[in-house]
C-alpha cells in the first residue's frame, strides 16, 4: 500500500511579454482566471492560480497543491507603471519555491541569456540557488525541424534549468507532463489553501481584470495601456449587478471608449459581462462609466488607491 505526503509550494511564472504565461495558467486552471491579450505588458500585478495534483514515486503517493503567481512580463521602463510592473516579477523570483521560465518558441535564446544573468544576481543577493524549469511556449509555431533546432540552442544551458519542457496550450497541450514535472520538485508541506479553491484572488479582482481584458480586446493604441478599472459597487443575488469606473488618462480618449452612439462602450461592457457570467455561472447586470482621471498612474498615492502596493518597491 503507497505511503500518502502532501506537497506545497509556491511557483512563479515568468517570462518576457507575450509569452503566453497567464494563457498556459488559464488553461491549466480550466477557467479564465488571469487577463489575457495578445498586447504585451496587459498583465499588471501578480495573481496565484491554485492547481491540485498527484504523483507516485517509488512506495510513495503525493498529493500536491501547486500555487502558481502569474506575473507581469519582464521589460525595463521608466514609467512608475512599468517600474511596479517589473518589481511584482522581481518579487515572485525571491517569494517563490520553484520559477518557469516561459520564452516562446520563436524567441531569441539572448532574452534567456539575460535572464540567466538576473537570476544570477538574484541568488547572490539571496546566497541561495534559484531553481527553474525552462518552458518553450507556442511551439504550434514552428515545424518540427525548426523546434528541434531551437531545443538544440537551449541545452547547452542544460546546468541551469532542472528541466526543459516544450509545449503548446493550442495544440495536444498535456498539462500532467508540466505538472508532473512541476510536482516533484516542491517540498512537502501542508496544504496552504482549500481544495476547492481555484485562486487566492477576491471576485471583484478578477472581475476588474475581465473588463481590462475586454479593453485590450475592443480598443487600439495606447488607449487600454493608459486606462484601468475600479469596481464600486459588488451586490451579490440571483443577479450580480457591478457598477465600474475606467479611468483613462486624457479627455481625447474617453471618446474612443465610448464610442459613436456609444457603440464602442456598449461593445466592451457585453464582451466583459459576458466573461463574467462564464466566471461566476450567473446572470450579471454591468454599468460602465468612463472617467478621466489624469496622471493616474504617474503618482503613487493614486495608484495605491487603486489596488497597486508599492510597500515592496522603489
Amino acid at each position: 500500500m503507497l505511503e500518502r505526503v502532501t506537497r506545497c509550494g509556491f511557483v512563479s511564472v515568468i517570462g518576457r511579454p507575450n509569452a503566453g504565461k497567464s494563457t498556459l495558467l488559464n488553461a491549466l486552471a480550466g477557467q479564465n482566471l488571469s487577463l489575457v491579450s495578445n498586447k504585451a505588458n496587459a498583465t499588471r500585478k501578480q495573481l496565484q492560480v491554485i492547481i491540485g495534483h498527484s504523483i507516485v514515486e517509488g512506495s510513495r503517493a503525493y498529493d500536491v497543491q501547486i500555487v502558481f503567481v502569474d506575473t507581469p512580463g519582464l521589460h525595463y521602463q521608466e514609467k512608475l507603471l512599468n517600474k511596479f510592473m517589473l518589481n511584482e516579477a522581481l518579487r515572485a523570483l525571491n517569494d517563490c519555491d520553484l520559477h518557469l521560465y516561459l520564452a516562446a518558441a520563436n524567441d531569441d535564446i539572448s532574452h534567456y541569456e539575460k535572464f540567466l544573468r538576473l537570476l544570477q544576481e538574484k541568488q547572490e543577493e539571496r546566497k541561495k540557488k534559484i531553481e527553474h524549469i525552462l518552458v518553450l511556449s507556442k511551439c504550434d509555431i514552428l515545424d518540427r525541424a525548426q523546434l528541434l533546432e531551437q531545443i538544440g540552442l537551449y541545452k547547452k544551458f542544460v546546468s541551469h534549468f532542472l528541466a526543459l519542457i516544450p509545449l503548446s496550450v493550442k495544440k495536444n497541450f498535456k498539462p500532467k507532463i508540466l505538472l508532473d514535472c512541476i510536482a516533484r520538485f516542491l517540498p512537502n508541506g501542508v496544504f496552504l489553501y482549500d481544495e476547492q479553491m481555484a485562486t487566492n484572488a477576491q471576485t471583484r479582482e478578477i472581475v476588474k481584470e475581465l473588463i481590462r481584458e475586454s479593453l485590450f480586446e475592443n480598443l487600439s493604441d495606447e488607449v487600454p495601456y493608459e486606462s484601468d478599472v475600479i469596481i464600486d459597487s459588488y451586490t451579490e443575488g440571483s443577479v450580480e449587478r457591478i457598477c465600474a469606473r475606467i479611468l483613462t488618462l486624457k479627455n481625447s480618449q474617453k471618446p474612443l471608449i465610448i464610442g459613436s452612439n456609444g457603440r464602442t462602450i456598449k461593445r466592451i461592457g457585453i464582451c466583459a459581462r459576458q466573461k463574467i457570467e462564464n466566471l461566476l455561472g450567473k446572470k450579471v447586470f454591468l454599468k460602465l462609466e468612463v472617467v478621466v482621471e489624469k496622471a493616474w498612474n504617474k503618482e503613487i498615492s493614486k495608484l495605491k488607491k487603486m489596488g497597486y502596493d508599492f510597500r515592496s518597491t522603489l
